[in-house]
C-alpha cells in the first residue's frame, strides 16, 4: 500500500493482479535482505511519478545486484507476467529451495502450508524442470522517440485511420502526406491542399519539423491554423473560438512552438484545453464527468497539451499512461471494444486515450506500427 513497494501498474492507476501483488512481495524482498531500495529517498510532489520511473528504469540485475540469484529469478518472473496469468507459484517457491533447504537444519523453515494453498487453488505445476516456451517480455528497453502509427481495418473500402507520432491522422481515397516540412515550407503545402479541396486531418512533429495529412473526408467546411512560438496560443485561440472554430487538430514541437489547427463542421458544441507541466490526469477527470471527452493532445518539450470537447461521439473513455509503448494495456482495452483515438509522449512518459464511440462503427480491428522515422511506405 505505500509507494516505495507499489507494483508499477499500480503507481499508473490501472487495475491490480495477483502479478502486482507478487511484485510488490518481490520488492519487499529485496529491501530485507538489501535494506534499501533504489527509489528511496525521493521528496515533493512529483515523488510517486519519480519512483514509478525508477522502478520502470532499474533492470533485474541492477535490482537484485548483491543478492542472491533466486531474488533476481523470482523479479524477473514476476514482472513479465501478464495481467491474467495464473502464477506458478510452486516455481516461484522452488527459486528459493537452495536458500532454504541449507537453513533447514539450524532453523526449520515449513513451507508446507505456501503449498498446500496452492494445490487447493490449482494453480501448481509439476513438471517444473520441463522447458517453458520463451515468454514476451511486458517491460522492454527504455524510452525511444519513435512514430506510432495506428490502423483501423474498415468495410466495404479499406479505410485506414493512423496516428503518427502522437496524433491522430484519417487516410482516405483522396489524401496525401507531408514530412520533415520546416516552418519555412509549411504555408505552401497547405495552400495547395486547400486548392484541391483538401483539409488538415492530422499534424505530428518531430525533431523541429512538421507532418501533415490533409484530405478530402474530413467532412470540414472551412479551417484556419497558426504556427506559434508560444506553446498553444491562448490569445488566437480564444478568438476562433469566437468564430465557431474547434480545435482539430495540434502538434507541439522539441522547441516549444505548436501547430494548431482549427476547423467549422466538426461535430463538437464546447471545448476546454490545458497546458500542463506533467500528465494533467486529475483536470481530464474533472472534464470526463462535465460531459468533455479528449479529441486531441500534444507535447513540446516536457509540457503536456491536452484539448477536451464536448459532442465528441464517446460513450467512454479511458487512458493508458506508461513510460514505454503499454501494449498489453492496449490489447486489453481493444477486447473491451475500445479504439485509439488520441496519443501524445514526452522522452518520459507516453499516453494513450482509448474510446468506445457512441454510433456502432464498421471498424473490424486496429492495429499499431511503430517505426523509427515517418512511415511513408505504409501510408
Amino acid at each position: 500500500g505505500t509507494i516505495r513497494y507499489a507494483s508499477v501498474h499500480a503507481h499508473l492507476g490501472r487495475t491490480g493482479s495477483r502479478r502486482d501483488d507478487l511484485e510488490s512481495l518481490a520488492y519487499t524482498l529485496i529491501f530485507l535482505i538489501k535494506g534499501r531500495l533504489p527509489w528511496q529517498g525521493y521528496q515533493g510532489d512529483d515523488k510517486s511519478f519519480l519512483v514509478c520511473k525508477k522502478k520502470m528504469g532499474t533492470s533485474p540485475e541492477l535490482m537484485c545486484c548483491f543478492c542472491p540469484a533466486p531474488f533476481k529469478q523470482f523479479l524477473e518472473a514476476v514482472i513479465n507476467m501478464k495481467f491474467d496469468e495464473e502464477p506458478n507459484y510452486a516455481k516461484l517457491i522452488s527459486f528459493f529451495e537452495s536458500l532454504i533447504d541449507p537453513c533447514i537444519p539450524l532453523r526449520p523453515i515449513r513451507i508446507d502450508g505456501a503449498l498446500k494453498v496452492g494445490q487447493k487453488r490449482g494453480r501448481l505445476v509439476i513438471n517444473l524442470e520441463e522447458d517453458e516456451q520463451p515468454k514476451k517480455k511486458v517491460r522492454l528497453g527504455s524510452p525511444a522517440t519513435q512514430w506510432v502509427s495506428v490502423y483501423n481495418a474498415r468495410r466495404p473500402m479499406k479505410q485506414r485511420s493512423q496516428m503518427l507520432f502522437h496524433v491522430s491522422v484519417t487516410s482516405y481515397q483522396s489524401c496525401r502526406y507531408h514530412y520533415n516540412v520546416a516552418d519555412s515550407r509549411l504555408h505552401q503545402h497547405v495552400e495547395k491542399g486547400n486548392e484541391d479541396g483538401l483539409f488538415i486531418s492530422c499534424v505530428a512533429s518531430a525533431a523541429n519539423l512538421w507532418a501533415l495529412i490533409m484530405d478530402a473526408g474530413t467532412g470540414f467546411t472551412s479551417q484556419v491554423y497558426e504556427l506559434s512560438a508560444v506553446f498553444l496560443h491562448k490569445d488566437w485561440i480564444m478568438e476562433q473560438w469566437e468564430r465557431n472554430y474547434y480545435i482539430s487538430s495540434i502538434a507541439g514541437a522539441n522547441n516549444g512552438s505548436s501547430l494548431v489547427v482549427m476547423s467549422k463542421g466538426t461535430p463538437y458544441t464546447q471545448q476546454s484545453y490545458k497546458v500542463s507541466e506533467s500528465f494533467p490526469f486529475k483536470w481530464i477527470n474533472k472534464k470526463w464527468k462535465e460531459g468533455f471527452h479528449v479529441t486531441s493532445m500534444t507535447t513540446a518539450g516536457s509540457r503536456w497539451g491536452v484539448v477536451m470537447s464536448r459532442n465528441a461521439g464517446f460513450s467512454d473513455q479511458v487512458v493508458e499512461l506508461d513510460f514505454l509503448y503499454p501494449s498489453e494495456g492496449i490489447h486489453r482495452r481493444w477486447e473491451s471494444g475500445y479504439r485509439i483515438t488520441s496519443m501524445a509522449a514526452t522522452v518520459d512518459q507516453a499516453a494513450f486515450i482509448l474510446s468506445i464511440p457512441k454510433r456502432k462503427t464498421m471498424d473490424e480491428t486496429q492495429e499499431t506500427l511503430r517505426t523509427s522515422a515517418f512511415p511513408s511506405t505504409h501510408v
